[in-house]
């Protein structure tokens, strides 16, 4: 048996007005995901515990099968890990995104996408002159870096998540509690050296946004995640271009796959990553493909932006690797999870922690549930109810051992 995990990060949403008040997933044409809910079985799943924030760190960790109450630690250090930072005993990594502040508003939090070169430049330049023997900042990809901090500096903190705050006053979300004081001024000082920088004199000149703060958030100590295959038997491989998941995956001892062209963004090459998660699975028991481009387009509250990541996924991910599998002519098995990590909501322009639609269909399932279609609507007469995300893996190896 080989086990395919699709994710299509932010998919879930709520009844939208301009959509006859349907969900962006009724709405949208999604037949290869229609057709694993027709053929498969279905449910909800409860991708974040209650007392939990929901991020796509948390959701997804639920979903490779972990339980965050109990291995959780952080956004920022699976993003190191991803990045090759090494964290020491008393390190606190922080995810620093460049964002876009317009007289004290946030106005974006990914400055317009700034692009990576563009990025690393600024980035660089803050490192320069807001570096310290205790304080460091590393150039990622896009709008999301990182900055380590030593000595438990600002492991207390009290940080909230950028894209929660769009265009609110940034005065009322600064970080607060012990080192408040040193991060608030890292911010604060951020913004003089960017709001001149020539990378964003060129963005406003070209009519883009310029990046020019930092927002530090998300911040926590290196996890100690046991490998995966310890936990399930399975030799594995996951593939995303977003550092928090290789992240995890890096700590769940995953095969980290990089695929050509994967940008964590609409553009992001949908077939690429369906091709290179069908060849892992040649040295493989299961694989794991995240797509970020959905929970992009719900912070930016673009129906139509939305629409077409979701289309893309089904028709490029989902159809390309259901197509594999029904036409396969060898003798393995194949069970396929389609499921969001969580949603992001048009408009909210952020993630929620309601639970998520989930299908599971398998080249061993006989006795399929009576729904049709992959949404949160039809789900409600899914046989499997609502379930623990992170007993999603043990639920796979179940249902093939029946």
């Amino acid at each position: 048996m080989k086990y395919i995990v699709l994710i299509g990060d932010g998919m879930g949403d709520y009844p939208i007005k301009e959509l006859n008040n349907e969900t962006v997933l009724q709405n949208a044409r999604t037949p290869n995901m229609d057709s694993i809910a027709k053929y498969g079985i279905t449910g909800f799943a409860k991708t974040v515990p209650d007392e939990m924030h929901p991020g796509s760190d948390v959701a997804n960790m639920s979903i490779i099968g972990y339980d965050t109450r109990k291995y959780y630690n952080g956004r920022a250090p699976l993003e190191a890990a991803s990045m090759g930072i090494s964290l020491d005993k008393n390190d606190v990594a922080f995810r620093c995104n460049l964002v876009t502040v317009n007289d004290d508003t946030l106005k974006d939090y990914s400055a317009g996408h700034i692009s990576t070169n563009e990025a690393r430049v600024v980035i660089e330049e803050i490192n320069q002159q807001l570096g310290s023997k205790d304080i460091q900042f590393y150039p990622g990809m896009s709008y999301k870096h990182l900055m380590v901090a030593k000595n438990n500096i600002g492991a207390n903190a009290n940080c909230t998540p950028p894209h929660d705050i769009m265009n609110k006053d940034k005065h009322h979300y600064m970080p607060s509690g012990k080192d408040s004081e040193l991060l608030c001024d890292l911010i604060d000082r951020s913004y003089n050296i960017l709001k001149n920088h020539r990378i964003n004199i060129n963005r406003v000149n070209n009519k883009n946004l310029p990046a020019n703060s930092i927002w530090l958030w998300g911040q926590g100590y290196a996890p100690k995640i046991p490998h995966f295959k310890k936990l399930y038997g399975l030799s594995g491989s996951i593939i995303s271009a977003v550092d928090l998941i290789k992240g995890i995956g890096t700590y769940a001892g995953l095969d980290v796959i990089d695929v050509p062209g994967a940008t964590g963004y609409l553009d992001t090459n949908y077939s690429g990553k369906a091709n290179y998660a069908i060849d892992s699975l040649k040295n493989h028991d299961i694989v794991i493909v995240h797509v970020e481009a959905p929970d992009e387009a719900g912070h930016m509250g673009s129906i139509s932006a939305k629409t077409q990541a979701i289309e893309d996924f089904d028709s490029l991910v989902v159809g390309k690797i259901l197509e594999y599998v029904q036409n396969n002519e060898s003798n393995e098995d194949y069970t396929i999870l389609v499921t969001p990590d969580h949603p992001t909501p048009i408009s909210l322009k952020t993630h929620t922690s309601d639970p998520v639609p989930f299908a599971i269909y398998s080249t061993t399932i006989n006795q399929p549930d009576e729904v049709d279609s992959f949404n949160e609507i039809s789900m409600e007469n899914g046989s499997l109810n609502t379930v623990d995300a992170s007993n999603f893996i043990n639920m796979l190896l179940q249902i093939n051992q029946q």
